[in-house]
């Protein structure tokens, strides 16, 4: 297989994928390095596919989210992290990225894609192994979030569990 028709495989594998995918397990699916992988990725972000990296690895981003898509101010320690994620994903919403804005880089985004309490343990755990501090450590626990819900109604829910914890900002 050449590396135009490895993309494809690329590709169509992410569109059939419920969750995401890392690297290495598609390298391993192809027998190829997991650097390989990478390039393949950045050359098909390259030509204008959708895909995020998130701490649990590839997703092709659809054409649009369902329902409401709103961003939302929090400011939290690190050790509620968990505790705010927990809050927003059994409301029903789910954590789509983390944005802060930093002083010399401006606006600095990653995508979480949380949806339960399972991604928010996997994205803490991560976060915990790799010795790597949260975005919002930079920004004295400030920090924006893009949350999709299904409905208005939901989102709501969502604004006034966190309002309750004292997390929105």
């Amino acid at each position: 297989m050449n590396s135009t028709q490895r993309r494809e495989k690329i590709l169509k594998l992410l569109k059939s994928a419920d969750t995401p995918v890392s690297a290495t397990a598609i390298a391993n699916e192809f027998n190829v390095s997991r650097q390989l992988i990478v390039g393949d990725i950045a050359l098909l972000r390259a030509g204008g596919e959708n895909i995020s990296a998130t701490p649990r690895g590839y997703i092709l981003q659809t054409s649009a989210e369902h329902g409401v898509v709103k961003t939302i101010a929090c400011r939290h320690s690190d050790m509620e992290i968990l505790d705010e994620l927990y809050t927003i994903v059994d409301n029903g919403g789910a954590v789509l990225d983390v944005t802060v804005e930093h002083a010399v880089y401006g606006q600095i985004s990653a995508k979480l894609h949380v949806f339960s309490r399972y991604d928010a343990d996997e994205f803490l755990n991560k976060l915990n192994t790799s010795n790597a501090p949260p975005l919002s450590n930079l920004t004295g626990g400030i920090h924006l979030h893009t949350v999709s819900c299904k409905d208005e109604a939901t989102f709501e829910r969502v604004i006034s569990a966190l309002k309750n914890k004292g997390f929105l900002l």
